[in-house]
């Protein structure tokens, strides 16, 4: 399970200092999708995230799929949560390595977000799913389909600030897979 990787020690890189198990391995790219649940993005958060796309294009692919949250529902939380959900559930593949965001997930440093990577690669899943969540957080079968719940942050963050800080750790976990000179 990718828990125990976190929980065992890791491996410095003598040359780098990195402490990535997989620095300098070859490390299985998966395709990446992200799936976020909002409403549309601001030019700036868009022009982001397709900096942070054509960053990515060298290491892996990646498909960014947007649910648009119901405000039909603004009134009943769980009817709302229940839509995003189902939503969300026919774009994660059944053989999908599920990365589930939330503020209550286990915390980890840019080392072991690249270890994620490096584990999900090693895991016969097909790709990764990375899925941010609603106003209102995942609903039960999106928790309960996930290999890991992860945090970005210990505070709230919005659907969009999620994305884009999500991207530029993607983005450094792979120059720290690669061994390259990004992160410090």
């Amino acid at each position: 399970m990718w828990h125990q990787g976190i929980i065992a020690g890791f491996n410095v890189d003598k040359n780098t200092g990195r402490a990535c198990r997989y620095a300098g391995q070859a490390v299985r790219a998966l395709p990446i999708r992200v799936i976020t649940v909002g409403k549309k993005r601001s030019e700036g958060v868009r022009l982001l995230v397709d900096e942070y796309k054509i960053k990515l294009k060298p290491y892996c692919s990646f498909e960014d799929s947007l649910v648009r949250s119901n405000p039909r529902n603004a009134q009943d939380v769980r009817a709302q949560v229940e839509d995003e959900e189902a939503a969300m559930m026919k774009l994660i593949g059944s053989d999908d390595w599920v990365v589930v965001l939330d503020e209550r997930g286990r915390d980890i440093d840019s080392e072991q977000m690249a270890e994620l990577l490096g584990d999900a690669g090693n895991s016969g899943a097909s790709r990764i799913s990375f899925c941010i969540g609603g106003a209102y957080g995942h609903g039960r079968q999106v928790r309960k389909r996930a290999n890991v719940i992860i945090r970005l942050s210990s505070m709230v963050l919005n659907h969009q600030i999620a994305l884009v800080v999500l991207m530029e750790q993607l983005y450094r976990s792979w120059t720290i897979l690669k061994g390259q000179n990004y992160h410090h």
